[in-house]
C-alpha cells in the first residue's frame, strides 16, 4: 500500500504540471465573445499584438508569468461565455483587465479558495507620507497563500508598505516578534518560478527608524567593506534571535540577514531582512532607492521582485540565485526499485554538488592551480578596454567634429541568448579536432591571424594581436574558423554534456527590461529618431521605474561576474578554498562564454560597420563602442538602407538586448587631444563599467 509521502508526492507532481489552455481557435472565440480586441488584450498582458496574434493561430504559446495569467483569463471568459450547447457556468471572481503590469496581477497559476489565515490589519497608504503618492488600489492577489505581495517596508511607526499602496499594522517590537509575524500573519511570499522550485521567502526592508526600534543600531561601523559587516555573536539581537531558536545563515546578521528554522515537513520557515540605513541598497545598482519614502521603496523593489525575482541580496547575489530558482537542481524522481519518489537530478541544471573548473579556467589562487602547481597559463576572456592609436588616425576622421558613444543595451544578456555551456566536469584532451559546439578552453595559436589594424583584436580583451599560443574559450576560436582562419588545438579541456542553461536566465530579464524601458516609454514600435529622444528623457519620467531599470542591468552584470566571485578578505591565503566554491554556481567557463561570446558579437558589428560605412571606431570599452562622426547623433553614421531601414548586421538603435542607444556626445578634437595623452574617451563617457562585478 502505497504511503502517505507517496501519494503526496504523486499528488504534487499533477499539481505541479504545466497550465493547459484551450485550442488556438477557442482562445479567439473567447476573446471575441468578451468584446476585446487583440491590441487591448495584448496591453493588458503586457505583451505585443502579435504575440496575441501568435497565440491564437497556435504558431507560439505564452511563457510564466504570462501562461497562467492568460489561462485564468480564458477560465473566466469561458464560463461567462461558454461554446454552443455548453451551459453557463457562473464565473469566480477575478481582477478586472488592467493596463497595470500583468506581472503584478499574476505571479503564479490561478488557485482554489484561499485557507483561512490570520490577516494582518490593511489600511491604505495615505500620499502625504510620500513625495509621489501611494497607489490607491487594492493589493493585487498574485497567489493566496501570499495576498500581501513578495514584500513589505517597515517604518519606525509599524506600518509596513507593500505592493499596491497597501500598509500593514506590524506590531512586533523584537527581531523574532518581526520573524514571527511575518511568517503567520503578514501574508508575504513569492510563488516559484518553476515547478521543481521553491517559493520565495518572504523580505522585510527595515528603515533606519525601524531597525532602530527593533534594538539595532542605525549605522553598522567597522574598518571592513561595508557589505562584509556583521552583527557581534554577543550583540543583543542576534542572542534574542539564538533564544528564540532562530538561526543566522553563515554570512551572519549584515545588511542583508537571512533568519529560519530547519523546515517542519514542507513548510520553509525563512524570512529575508534588509537594513536600508546599512547600505543594503548600493546606490549604483538602486539609484536614489534608499532615499525615497517607504511606500515608494516598497513600490521599486515590488516591481523588481515581481519581474525578476524577491531579492536575496545585492542585485549579484539575486542575479545568481535567479538562475537557480529557474533551474532548480533537483526534481521529485521514481526510484525504479521502490517505486517512491525521491530527489533526484534535474536535467539541464548545475546539480547540488560543487564542481571544480579546469586549470586554465580557474584563478590563480584556486586550489586546483596551486596543489598541481599548474603553470599553463589561464583563460583571459574578459570586455574590451581598446584605444585606437592616435597614429591610426586618418585625416579625413581628425576633421570630423564629434565623437558618438553607442552602449549595446545589456550586452552580456544578449550573449546568454542560446548559450550551450558544460554541465559535467572538464575532461583533458590532446591535440583534439576543433569543434564549435563543443563548450570548453582550448590551447591554441592565433597570433599568424592578420586583421585591419584598426579594429580591435577580436581574441584579447586588449584589442592588441597575440604573440603566440594561449588559452580560449569554444566562441574566440570559432570566430578565428569564420575569419576563415584554419585552427589547429594544441590541448584543450572539453564537457561531454551540455544545455543552455542560462536560456530562462536570459528570457526572464530580457523581459523585466523590456516591459520596464516600455513603461517608461521606449517601447520597440519607435522609430529611430523616436527612440532616441524616448531615451534621452525615460529617466525623468518615473524615478521609481527608471531605478528598477538600473537593478535589473545590475542584476545581469553582477550575475555573470559573480559566477567567478574572487576570494574576499585580508585572511584570505592562497590555496584555500574559499565560500563560493562550494556553490554548485561557482563556474568561470560560464562567465568566459558569456563574455568571449559578448566580445566576438562586437567585433563582428564592429566589421560589419567598416565595409558598409568605411568607418572604425576610435576606442570600446566594454558593451560600449566610440566612432568619429559628422553629426551629435548616431543618425549621422549609422548604416541605412534607401527605404530608410537600418542595415543589418551593424550597430542599430532599440530597446532590445543587444541593439544600441547613445551614450554620449563630445568634441573630436578633445577626443583626439585627450588619445594623445594617453586618455580614454570611452571610459569618459561609459565610465566604470567594464567590469563585471564579483562580490556581493
Amino acid at each position: 500500500m502505497a504511503s502517505e509521502e507517496e501519494l503526496f508526492a504523486s499528488v504534487d507532481a499533477l499539481l505541479n504540471e504545466e497550465p493547459h489552455l484551450p485550442p488556438p481557435a477557442e482562445r479567439a472565440r473567447l476573446r471575441e465573445a468578451a468584446g476585446i480586441t487583440q491590441a487591448r488584450l495584448a496591453t493588458a498582458l503586457k505583451t505585443t499584438t502579435q504575440s496575441v496574434k501568435n497565440w491564437e493561430n497556435g504558431r507560439s504559446e505564452p511563457k510564466s508569468p504570462r501562461l497562467e495569467a492568460y489561462q485564468r483569463l480564458l477560465n473566466g471568459w469561458a464560463a461567462k461565455y461558454p461554446a454552443h450547447g455548453a451551459p453557463a457556468v457562473t464565473p469566480a471572481p477575478a481582477p478586472a483587465l488592467s493596463p497595470e503590469p500583468v506581472a503584478e496581477t499574476f505571479t503564479g497559476p490561478a488557485a482554489p479558495e484561499a485557507p483561512a489565515v490570520v490577516e494582518a490589519p490593511v489600511v491604505q497608504a495615505e500620499s502625504a507620507t510620500s513625495r509621489r503618492p501611494a497607489n490607491k488600489r487594492a493589493a493585487p492577489v498574485a497567489d493566496s497563500r501570499f495576498p500581501h505581495g513578495p514584500l513589505a517596508v517597515l517604518d519606525g511607526d509599524g506600518s509596513a508598505y507593500g505592493v499596491g499602496g497597501i500598509v500593514l499594522d506590524c506590531p512586533a517590537r523584537t527581531v523574532p516578534e518581526l520573524v514571527e509575524w511575518t511568517l503567520r500573519e503578514s501574508g508575504l511570499g513569492a510563488a516559484k518560478l518553476n515547478r521543481y522550485g521553491k517559493d520565495s521567502d518572504p523580505l522585510i526592508v527595515l528603515t533606519a527608524a525601524a531597525a532602530v526600534k527593533l534594538g539595532l543600531p542605525q549605522r553598522l561601523e567597522g574598518h571592513e567593506q561595508r557589505r562584509s559587516l556583521r552583527l557581534p555573536e554577543d550583540h543583543p539581537v542576534v542572542k534574542q534571535v539564538v533564544k528564540a531558536k532562530w538561526q543566522l545563515t553563515q554570512r551572519g546578521f549584515g545588511p542583508w540577514a537571512r533568519i529560519y528554522r530547519k523546515a517542519q515537513g514542507r513548510e520553509r520557515q525563512c524570512v529575508q531582512l534588509a537594513i536600508l540605513s546599512w547600505d543594503a541598497l548600493d546606490e549604483r545598482s538602486w539609484p536614489g532607492v534608499s532615499e525615497m519614502e517607504p511606500a515608494d521603496i516598497a513600490r521599486v523593489l515590488s516591481v523588481y521582485a515581481t519581474r525578476v525575482i524577491t531579492p536575496r541580496g545585492s542585485t549579484a547575489v539575486s542575479g545568481l540565485e535567479l538562475m537557480t530558482a529557474l533551474r532548480p537542481p533537483t526534481k521529485a524522481v521514481q526510484d525504479p526499485a521502490t517505486g517512491n519518489w525521491v530527489s533526484g537530478y534535474n536535467p539541464g541544471s548545475l546539480g547540488t554538488e560543487p564542481m571544480d573548473p579546469a586549470p586554465p579556467e580557474a584563478t590563480p589562487e584556486h586550489p586546483v592551480v596551486v596543489d598541481s602547481g599548474w603553470s599553463g597559463g589561464f583563460l583571459n576572456e574578459e570586455a574590451y578596454q581598446w584605444v585606437r592609436s592616435v597614429d591610426l588616425l586618418t585625416d579625413e576622421e581628425c576633421t570630423l567634429p564629434f565623437t558618438v558613444g553607442l552602449d549595446l543595451n545589456t550586452a552580456f544578456l544578449a550573449a546568454a541568448a542560446r548559450l550551450v555551456v558544460g554541465l559535467s566536469a572538464p575532461d583533458h584532451f590532446h591535440a583534439p579536432k576543433f569543434n564549435p559546439k563543443i563548450p570548453g578552453s582550448w590551447l591554441v595559436d592565433l597570433s599568424p591571424i592578420e586583421l585591419d589594424p584598426r579594429l580591435p583584436s577580436p581574441f584579447t580583451p586588449t584589442g592588441e594581436r597575440p604573440t603566440g599560443p594561449a588559452w580560449y574559450q569554444t566562441h574566440t576560436v570559432a570566430y578565428a574558423q569564420e575569419l576563415g582562419y584554419d585552427v589547429h588545438p594544441i590541448e584543450a579541456y572539453l564537457r561531454r554534456e551540455t544545455g543552455a542553461y542560462l536560456d530562462p536566465w536570459h528570457d526572464r530579464l530580457k523581459t523585466a527590461y523590456v516591459d520596464t524601458l516600455a513603461d517608461l516609454g521606449v517601447t520597440r514600435d519607435l522609430d529611430d529618431r523616436a527612440f532616441l529622444a524616448a531615451m534621452e528623457r525615460h529617466k525623468d519620467v518615473d524615478p521609481a521605474l527608471a531605478a528598477v531599470l538600473s537593478a535589473i542591468k545590475a542584476t545581469v552584470k553582477g550575475g555573470v561576474g559573480k559566477l567567478r566571485e574572487r576570494p574576499q578578505g585580508k585572511s584570505y591565503k592562497e590555496g584555500e578554498r574559499w565560500p563560493a566554491l562550494q556553490r554548485p554556481t561557482w563556474r568561470p567557463d560560464i562567465r568566459a562564454a558569456v563574455i568571449s561570446k559578448a566580445r566576438v558579437n562586437m567585433h563582428r558589428k564592429l566589421g560589419n560597420m567598416a565595409k558598409m560605412t568605411g568607418l572604425f571606431p576610435l576606442a570600446v570599452l566594454s558593451d560600449c563602442v566610440v566612432y568619429p562622426s559628422p553629426g551629435e547623433s548616431p543618425l549621422d553614421f549609422l548604416p541605412y538602407a534607401a527605404s530608410g531601414k537600418p542595415q543589418p548586421g551593424g550597430f542599430r538603435l532599440g530597446p532590445t538586448p543587444g541593439l544600441a542607444k547613445l551614450e554620449g556626445v563630445q568634441s573630436m578634437l578633445w577626443a583626439v587631444d585627450l588619445m594623445e595623452k594617453g586618455y580614454n574617451p570611452a571610459r569618459h563617457i561609459k565610465g566604470g563599467d567594464a567590469v563585471l562585478d564579483e562580490g556581493e
